[in-house]
């Protein structure tokens, strides 16, 4: 593949480790000795949790695997010691340790009586953020997209201290749920400098981002998860005062956000606008058309593809106009090396060591659909049916679907119960071709809406399947990459989708073997190789 060597080359990501064991030993302290003397002989660089269940035995999580730490069940009063050696638990069930990233998290039987805990262990990484430190010193406002588990938090935490620390900036991080400033009144070593806000309740973060800005003068506002009506109008207040925000908001991807009438406003809202015959011939469109409503709140909007590679769209009202115009969106896209980050030059390609072209999940490319991947957007000719309503059913919906010009262009014919009978003439125009025909009963919202609903799923539905799927697949790969450790045998894993083979790939990448795609269409699934086969191979 060719790319663009990015100069100066900076540092990869690393952990402190002396920092990284004097938190740990924080954390160590708050179990009972029996378990605090096995914790403290386990490889520490490893240790992702610690799981305490009432009535099983205790178990450490690592990179590669799960160790059971005693060979008796957890009791109550082991639970009793943890929960007393920390701080007040949050409505979330959270609970931390002063000073430190470890967050602690309660699982409670009906009467409000903790019977389990999940200790999980926070680091903080240093180097993420120079893959686009440019970027976020830049000024401009900054929103990261991207699933759970790629790193968002972490790359919230060090802009913070690049701000504060390298570029010298009045830092603000409005921390809910104290990961970005770690648990106490006192913030983690992690933010650098940088001031930290904590917000006694979710619901209440709005109003402490309005609170940073009027009382304290930041010159930046760092925010994790914005995901609320009232915390989109407290972002576009706060950029209109000419603060740089960086956040992160829930979505995939730029488009999923445009379809998510909650946090379009994000990226300048849209509204539908009938055009004059005059200007939609001009055009080339029909009358009525989604237009951007005002400037985004955030200047610039990136991709988390993956923990190594992200998509950054430098200027986001130019980048949500192509989206609205059905035009392709091409955003830069960058990938860390074990030099440094180098700019891919064609916009999404696969990751080494994959041997084929796969497509990624997270592009930003309006495409014609397919009922077998109902990520694409499905084009929807309306014969007898109001094409405003359908196009306000489609936007509060937020379905993968958006209007055809002609019946030739579409890929759903949708009328009403009685042309559908009497064809008319747009109808039959399309018969030659292999076009889904639906009709519905009323040309009412209610109907239009049912029908959206039964043929297309919603944006959160999608978000949540593919969450799942990867997730699974994951876990798959979890299993299977310890099975190759400890037998060194080749493992075939389940056949997935092309975004879950990408992040098969990638996890077993990190973990030092080698692996290929093998198999056709439906049944194409990853392989594994042990390192003493994979010497053997040539270099990708």
């Amino acid at each position: 593949m060719d790319a663009i060597p990015c100069s100066p080359v900076p540092l990869n990501p690393s952990v402190d480790q002396r920092a990284a064991e004097e938190d740990l030993q924080l954390l160590f302290r708050i179990f009972p000795d029996p378990l605090r003397s096995v914790l403290g002989g386990l490889q520490t660089s490893e240790l992702l949790e610690v799981i305490l269940d009432l009535g099983r035995f205790p178990e450490a999580r690592l990179s590669d695997r799960t160790l059971t730490l005693l060979e008796r069940e957890v009791e109550t009063e082991t639970i009793e010691h943890v929960v007393g050696r920390l701080g007040r638990f949050s409505a979330d069930n959270r609970a931390g340790i002063e000073r430190t990233l470890h967050r602690i998290s309660a699982i409670r039987n009906r009467a409000g009586d903790v019977v389990g805990l999940t200790c999980r262990v926070g680091r903080a990484v240093t180097g993420t953020v120079e893959i686009i430190r440019d970027v976020v010193e830049s000024g401009r406002s900054l929103l990261l997209l991207g699933p759970p588990g790629v790193g968002k938090t972490t790359l919230l935490r060090e802009a913070a201290r690049v701000l504060a620390d390298g570029v010298g900036r009045r830092v603000m991080v409005v921390d809910t749920s104290n990961e970005i400033g770690g648990d106490g009144d006192i913030p983690h070593r992690g933010i650098g400098s940088a001031r930290r806000m904590q917000v006694p309740s979710p619901e209440l973060q709005h109003q402490v981002m309005i609170e940073a800005v009027e009382n304290h003068m930041p010159e930046v506002i760092v925010i994790d998860e914005i995901g609320t009506l009232e915390e989109t109008a407290a972002a576009r207040t706060i950029a209109e005062r000419g603060v740089q925000l960086v956040a992160t908001a829930h979505g995939l991807t730029l488009e999923n956000l445009i379809r998510n009438p909650t946090l379009c406003d994000l990226v300048g809202g849209i509204q539908a606008v009938t055009l004059s015959d005059e200007e939609a011939h001009r055009r080339g469109t029909r009358k009525t058309v989604l237009e951007r409503k005002a400037p985004p709140s955030f200047a610039t909007v990136i991709e988390i593809l993956s923990r190594d590679r992200l998509a950054i769209s430098h200027d986001a009202g130019e980048a949500v106009d192509s989206i609205l115009q059905g035009k392709r969106v091409e955003p830069e896209v960058r990938r860390r090396t074990p030099k440094g980050w180098e700019q891919e030059r064609d916009g999404p390609a696969s990751d080494a060591p994959q041997p084929d072209r796969e497509q990624t999940l997270f592009s930003s490319v309006v495409a014609p659909f397919s009922f077998k991947d109902a990520r694409r957007v499905c084009r929807i000719f309306p014969v007898g049916i109001n094409r405003s309503r359908l196009e306000k059913a489609i936007l509060e919906l937020q379905v993968p679907a958006r209007l055809a010009d002609r019946p030739q262009d579409a890929d759903i014919v949708v009328s009403l119960k009685g042309q559908s009978k009497r064809r008319p003439q747009k109808l039959k125009s399309t018969l030659h071709r292999k076009v889904a025909f639906h009709s519905i009963k009323g040309n009412t919202i209610k109907q239009i809406k049912a029908f959206l609903k039964r043929e297309l799923r919603t944006s959160e539905e999608r978000e949540e399947s593919i969450r799942s799927e990867i997730e699974s697949g994951l876990n798959e790969v979890e299993s299977a990459i310890a099975h190759v450790r400890r037998t060194s045998e080749v493992v075939e894993l389940a056949p997935q989708k092309a975004y879950v083979r990408r992040r098969q790939h990638e996890e077993i990448q990190t973990c030092g073997l080698y692996s290929e795609s093998a198999g056709e269409a439906r049944q194409r699934r990853v392989v594994i190789y042990p390192r003493q086969i994979a010497q053997n191979f040539p270099v990708v």
